[in-house]
C-alpha cells in the first residue's frame, strides 16, 4: 500500500476532493497547507488510495522554478476575462493508480479559506453554498476551472516523458 502505515494520521486534515466519476479534464482538486507540497504528498497518496488503488505514478505540469498562479489576484480582478488573462498556468497533477487515474488542480496554499473551499467543491462538481457573498467567489472558481480545463487540454496534447 505505497509503504504508508495504516495508522498514520495527518497533523492537519488533507484538503482534497474527487468527482464521483473520473475522466473529465479536471477530476478534483488538492489544496496543500503549505508551499512545501512534498511534505504533504504521502497524506495525499493515502487519501486517494481507496479511489485509485495503489498509486504508481504522479506527473505535474510545472517545474520548481515556476511561480504559482495567484487565485487571489483573479478574485480581486473583476474585469478579468479568460481570453485576456495573462497569468501563470494553473498547476495540475496527474495521479495514476492501479485501478483509476485522476487529474487534480492544485490550489495554491496561500489561497483564502473561502475561495479555496469554493475551488475544491467546484473542481469536483460538488454543490456550492448559496449564501450571500458567494456569487463572486463562485464566479472566480468558475474562471479558475476554465483556466485549469484549458491547461489540462494543452497538457494532454503533450506526450508524457518516460
Amino acid at each position: 500500500m505505497n509503504g504508508i502505515p495504516l495508522a498514520r494520521r495527518a497533523a492537519k486534515p488533507i484538503r482534497v476532493t474527487l468527482a464521483k466519476e473520473l475522466g473529465a479534464g479536471i477530476d478534483g482538486a488538492w489544496w496543500p497547507h503549505s508551499a512545501a507540497m512534498a511534505m504533504e504528498l504521502p497524506d495525499l497518496v493515502g487519501a486517494l488510495h481507496p479511489q485509485l488503488g495503489e498509486i504508481v505514478a504522479i506527473r505535474v505540469n510545472w517545474s520548481a522554478t515556476e511561480g504559482q498562479l495567484d487565485l487571489e489576484t483573479i478574485a480581486s480582478a473583476a474585469h478579468l476575462t479568460l481570453s485576456g488573462a495573462h497569468h501563470r498556468r494553473p498547476r495540475l497533477m496527474n495521479i495514476d493508480g492501479r485501478t483509476a487515474c485522476a487529474r487534480l488542480l492544485v490550489v495554491p496554499s496561500m489561497t483564502s479559506q473561502a475561495l479555496g473551499a469554493m475551488v475544491l467543491r467546484t473542481a469536483a462538481g460538488l454543490p456550492t453554498s448559496g449564501g450571500s457573498g458567494d456569487g463572486r467567489l463562485f464566479q472566480t472558481a468558475c474562471v479558475v476551472m476554465k483556466m485549469a480545463e484549458a491547461e489540462s487540454e494543452n497538457w494532454s496534447a503533450v506526450p508524457a516523458v518516460s
